[in-house]
């Protein structure tokens, strides 16, 4: 297996989750369903730090120079999450950092195990959880938008 043959799948759901993340509203960043639950800004936030994350863990690149992790754990402090264009960048870039590193993958390497803080999985295994990750934000974030929608033309 190599990465031309998870391209168009990777591309897929990715290329949707970006295209929805970018017909937010900078006022939606800071929605949330209650105090205790993450903000819109740091849902995009985190699921670019988990692409980051997995290139590294599973796809043999070292994580970006610089790069901090801001949303290990729960959401503290949402106002780090507000600037719409600085998260679509953060995200895209995301994005291209995780594509680079799965296309640099040796073919022989996507189905050998990996341990990685999460446990032993195989890179094609890790490619079907970012997956599975950015579609549970996005629906998500989807819910929050709708609901926050609701609540305001009370």
């Amino acid at each position: 297996m190599s990465y031309e043959s998870v391209r168009p799948v990777w591309r897929a759901v990715r290329d949707r989750f970006q295209k929805s993340m970018s017909a937010l509203k900078s006022e939606e960043l800071s929605l949330k369903l209650s105090d205790d639950t993450s903000s819109i800004g740091f849902m995009v936030r985190h699921n670019a730090e988990v692409e980051y994350m997995f290139a590294e863990w599973f796809f043999q690149r070292k994580a970006p120079e610089g790069l901090i992790y801001q949303t290990n754990g729960p959401s503290t402090d949402d106002s780090a999450f507000t600037d719409l264009s600085e998260l679509i960048a953060f995200s895209e870039a995301s994005d291209q950092y995780l594509s680079q590193a799965m296309e640099s993958l040796p073919d022989e390497a996507w189905d050998q195990p990996v341990t990685s803080p999460m446990g032993l999985s195989t890179p094609r295994e890790a490619l079907g959880r970012v997956l599975y990750h950015a579609g549970l934000h996005a629906g998500q974030i989807a819910l929050i938008r709708k609901v926050a929608g609701q609540i305001s033309r009370l």
